[in-house]
């Protein structure tokens, strides 16, 4: 599961990165060292045959779902079932997407504590993280634009997947994270081999991840800044 991270690269930085468009101005975001579910997030896309980096909303609203409120319970998805899933099937062969990440938080359980340990999860050389993701379009049909159409919300999943071996020692699924070689194979929306992109859903190598404690402070949504992901001494010894 992957349920907090961290988006502090500024979008144009992002864009550049990952040779993408930049968003508008209205739909920049402001830096989240602690990016909770249901928020907005960033996200990589392509569309019209160009790359886009957009605003989408985290939890995948399906198409076909009456309530946008469903999204919440699909912040993320396996990567062993998304061919098999309703909710999934469709985006997975059609609408992936990369979402960015500075880094993500894990709670590792500590033998006799009864707090669990927070844990911040990073790329070593602090390039931002590639997460293998899924978006849709979802229309509102309580909410009209200008023109009389349907309100469209933009919404997207990460797809989880096993740990590698420095993830395992802390939780049992990790986020897929994509090389930079797999970015065309996956964003292209011309590509529907689901046997084949399946093949790129596997864990990212254990020299790629550093690891460190971090402060309980993390664990309420309400706090947010830069100390979050400082290290800080292990629970039981603050």
């Amino acid at each position: 599961m992957c349920g907090r991270f961290v988006s502090a690269t500024p979008p144009d930085q992002l864009a550049k990165y990952f040779g993408a468009e930049a968003p508008s101005e209205e739909r920049l975001l402001a830096v989240n060292h602690n990016v909770a579910p249901t928020q907005a997030i960033y996200t990589v896309y392509e569309h019209g045959g160009v790359r886009r980096l957009d605003t989408f909303h985290w939890g995948l609203v399906p198409f076909w779902a009456k309530d946008p409120k469903i999204g919440s319970r699909m912040i993320n998805a396996r990567g062993e079932t998304l061919a098999e899933k309703n909710s999934y099937k469709r985006p997975f062969a059609k609408r992936r997407c990369i979402i960015p990440a500075d880094g993500f938080y894990e709670w590792k359980k500590i033998e006799g504590q009864k707090k669990k340990q927070p844990m911040y999860m990073s790329r070593v050389d602090g390039e931002p993280l590639a997460f293998a993701g899924l978006w849709e379009v979802w229309h509102d049909p309580n909410h009209t634009d200008s023109e009389g159409e349907a309100m469209e919300l933009l919404s997207c999943t990460i797809i989880t997947g096993e740990p590698n071996e420095r993830v395992a020692e802390v939780h049992d699924r990790m986020p897929v994270i994509l090389p930079p070689d797999a970015w065309d194979t996956w964003l292209d929306r011309d590509n529907h081999d689901t046997d084949s992109l399946g093949k790129l859903l596997v864990p990212a190598p254990s020299q790629l991840i550093t690891v460190r404690t971090v402060s309980t402070d993390v664990n309420n949504v309400r706090n947010n800044g830069p100390e979050l992901i400082e290290q800080a001494p292990p629970v039981g010894d603050d």
